[in-house]
């Protein structure tokens, strides 16, 4: 007998920024910068800073309280917790286990999953395995980032770029639509091109590394941009290609908010002539896992995606990873 698939969609979404606000003005006074220079090279004018007590764990418990509600899930009926994020409340345990104190939901399974930018969507797919095959039936899925905390604030080179915040999904059986395909990719020669030298294994922290500034972000951002591109390229085709669709089919393309050249690019090169692409770079910079989980919370909010609109999540990041979700809503 063959076992049918359940059909598993997002069902609830939340989103919590701190309410600081980093301007590329007040970057003007830490750092040799320019409003003009940052906006026209990135698009961004503006981030969110956590607050001294505030941690990732908090950021994603906010938004989840939001998701929950929506989708009308008491904490305690969650069957699966997955928290996307690169920078944890602490080594171990993971964050969501943090989240799932917090929240209450003692049934669920906890766990985090590493895939820098592309987080939320890696995690998408992992929890839509989980309740199409019948091991679950509901999932929290959240995007949270404090990358404020891993920031190098002497370095203009990336000290424009991060900022801090949450976004989350509540996943579950839907009877039409629902995620139609995800795709993941990696190509592992290239993760000297971004990454945190120091506070791993390979190089445990010290005063030395903290002296030496080893325990920040460090990105080659040329080279980057060139490898975004064509990777955001290739996992938003593969996804569609498994959902058997085409660019004409698409209403909004939400990608991750890194830097609006290369969204522009991408935008391009895919030939999205009838989809609109959903920004919000401009008032958070990049927070990794939690930027496309957070714009894409933001245009379900503001009534911008409507039921039955076909949306593309894409995103890449440090690995250098690769993922897109193709969801109809």
């Amino acid at each position: 007998m063959t076992k049918t698939m359940k059909k598993v969609g997002i069902i609830g979404v939340g989103k919590y920024l701190p309410s600081k606000v980093l301007t590329n003005a007040d970057l003007e006074k830490m750092v040799e910068t320019s409003d003009e220079w940052i906006t026209t090279r990135t698009g961004i004018k503006e981030r969110r800073i956590v607050a001294p007590d505030e941690a990732t764990s908090d950021l994603a418990v906010n938004a989840a309280r939001q998701a929950l509600d929506q989708a009308q899930i008491k904490p305690e009926d969650l069957d699966l917790i997955i928290i996307a994020t690169i920078t944890p409340d602490v080594q171990f345990p993971a964050t969501a286990c943090f989240v799932q104190a917090k929240l209450g939901a003692r049934n669920a399974i906890c766990f985090d999953i590493s895939a820098a930018c592309a987080g939320f969507i890696y995690a998408l797919a992992v929890a839509e395995k989980f309740i199409s095959g019948g091991a679950c039936r509901n999932a929290l899925v959240v995007g949270a980032e404090v990358l404020s905390r891993i920031t190098d604030w002497k370095d203009r080179s990336t000290c424009v770029l991060f900022g801090d915040g949450a976004g989350a999904a509540v996943l579950g059986e839907v009877q039409s639509g629902g995620i139609l395909s995800s795709y993941m990719g990696c190509e592992g020669q290239y993760t000297g091109l971004l990454y945190m030298p120091a506070g791993g294994s390979r190089i445990p922290s010290s005063q030395q590394t903290l002296d030496e500034r080893q325990n920040y972000i460090k990105m080659a951002g040329n080279e980057v941009f060139k490898i975004a591109v064509m990777s955001m390229v290739e996992a938003a085709q593969t996804a569609l290609k498994q959902a058997g669709l085409k660019c004409a089919d698409i209403n909004w393309i939400i990608p991750h908010q890194a830097n609006l050249r290369i969204i522009d690019a991408v935008s391009k090169r895919l030939g999205f002539v009838n989809a609109q692409v959903y920004l919000n770079i401009d008032k958070y910079g990049n927070m990794s896992s939690a930027s496309t989980a957070t714009a894409m919370v933001e245009a379900a909010q503001e009534g911008k995606i409507k039921k039955g609109d076909i949306v593309v999540l894409v995103a890449f990041g440090a690995g250098l990873v690769r993922g897109s979700a193709i969801i109809q809503w």
